[in-house]
């Protein structure tokens, strides 16, 4: 009789899932998994559907979702925006995508590495005198985030509003000294994601890999680099990091802060709203730009989207530089397409990255667009973290996504849009310049047959390294 009931509880709980799944799950063999899973593996397929299947955070964005309308940050256009020839189809494709006008008016420059990037951010927020706001992946409270804690906690301390947003994981998941540090000194600071407890445990998987700093909605820093003093290479560090960070200063600012909004809601809640905007960034260039965020959330695979119809409108170049490659098969494919049909197609990636499993998948990973005409060149050491995309050296994609299914599908990042064909020629150089020996079919057929096992047990891996 009990082996009778149970057997019906795993029929029900199987079809349940099942149901959930065709409504819910678009990827076919993702969906033929569970559903084989939870019919041949009782209770414990509906469990783990249950833990890790489900995506909680759609939901909790929908019950946030902001009202329908115009966007706060593009509702007066400086003035009227001139996009560079043959950019006109990619700029629709992100308006859409986005929900954001590419603003004309900004003022982008590189900064190479935390050498250059961190004494400009200490440097704003020592001046700034309405509100500071500040997202990162990694805040360390070592020789390189121990000044920008103390200016955060000196600038809240003469009354500007400082909010500070810190991932549940990479800032430190049991300890998090910089966040406990800012805590400390009255510093409204919230860890994205972080949960000690097990029901919320599917969440940790989803991290923030944003890296932005507002200061007074008029003047930002965004890009890649994290603060660490890995950064700091002129110090020598142990394992020195490359990056390459953007200071940004115009209209397209108020669209940083309102992405920065969204999150510190999701993570904070009401209890401590930001201030009021101040006024609108006035211009302060020639470039045109846009924010384009993504996450498993409302924004789910924009800008996975973006760099796919990217890829499809480049007629001469595609310049990718990514300190990990792993994308998932559609954009395998729409790199190798775009060879095929003449575009030069250059990828660098590091010689040796700070995982050596993401270097394993990517090995088994390539092959079709190495066929196809893609080339792929490795980055000499030290590690280069640095995310750029250069398409006709006219259109560039900077911010924190990696080229992997991870920041394509799992992460909550932010990328930048340019539209300007100086600011892509400087970029298209950079990428260049790191180039260093090219990797080639052959070297991939000559792997052993237990490294070629490795690599591809490793790819299996894809949507989580």
């Amino acid at each position: 009789m009990a082996t009778t009931g149970l057997m019906v509880l795993h029929v029900m709980l199987a079809a349940l899932v099942t149901m959930h799944v065709l409504l819910r799950k678009r990827d076919v063999g993702t969906s033929i998994g569970w559903i084989g899973l939870t019919w041949l593996s009782p209770f414990l397929g509906a469990g783990l559907y249950w833990l890790l299947g489900i995506n909680r955070v759609a939901n909790r964005a929908r019950a946030l979702r902001r009202p329908p309308g115009r966007h706060l940050a593009d509702a007066d256009e400086p003035f009227p925006c001139r996009l560079p020839p043959g950019f006109i189809a990619l700029d629709r494709t992100a308006r859409r995508l986005s929900g954001h006008a590419a603003l004309p008016g900004n003022r982008i420059t590189p900064l190479q590495n935390g050498d250059a990037a961190y004494p400009r951010m200490l440097e704003a927020i020592e001046a700034a005198g309405h509100s500071v706001l500040l997202s990162s992946y990694i805040l360390r409270d070592d020789a390189a985030g121990r000044p920008i804690l103390d200016a955060l906690i000196r600038a809240h301390g003469r009354g500007v509003a400082v909010r500070v947003l810190v991932d549940g994981i990479g800032g430190g998941y049991f300890l998090s000294p910089a966040w406990r540090r800012l805590r400390r000194h009255g510093v409204p600071a919230a860890r994205f994601m972080h949960t000690s407890l097990p029901w919320r445990m599917p969440f940790l998987n989803l991290r923030s890999h944003k890296k932005v700093l507002i200061l007074d909605g008029r003047f930002a820093f965004t890009g890649g680099l994290n603060i660490g003093r890995e950064n700091l290479l002129a110090s020598h560090p142990a394992h020195p990091v490359r990056d390459i960070h953007f200071a940004i200063e115009g209209p397209v600012t108020a669209q940083l802060v309102e992405a920065f909004a969204r999150d510190w809601h999701w993570a904070a809640g009401d209890g401590d709203p930001l201030p009021p905007p101040a006024a609108a960034p006035p211009p302060a260039g020639e470039v045109t730009a846009r924010i384009v965020t993504s996450g498993p959330d409302q924004d789910l695979e924009k800008i996975e989207t973006l760099t796919l119809q990217a890829i499809a409108c480049a007629q001469h170049s595609i310049l990718v530089l990514t300190p990990y490659f792993l994308p998932d098969s559609r954009v395998i494919t729409a790199l190798g397409l775009a060879a095929l049909r003449g575009v030069a197609v250059d990828i660098v990636v590091p010689q040796r990255s700070d995982h050596p499993f993401v270097d394993w998948g990517m090995r088994a990973h390539i092959e079709p667009i190495l066929r196809a005409g893609c080339h792929i060149w490795y980055n000499p050491p030290p590690f280069d973290h640095s995310k750029l995309m250069v398409v006709d050296e006219g259109w560039s994609l900077i911010g924190s996504s990696n080229w992997d299914t991870r920041s394509f599908r799992l992460n909550f990042e932010l990328d930048v849009e340019i539209y300007d064909t100086a600011m892509a020629a400087a970029l298209a150089d950079v990428v260049r310049h790191r180039r260093g020996r090219r990797l080639l079919a052959a070297e991939l057929a000559q792997r052993s047959l237990p490294v070629r096992l490795r690599d591809a047990a490793m790819r299996l891996a894809l949507p989580y390294i």
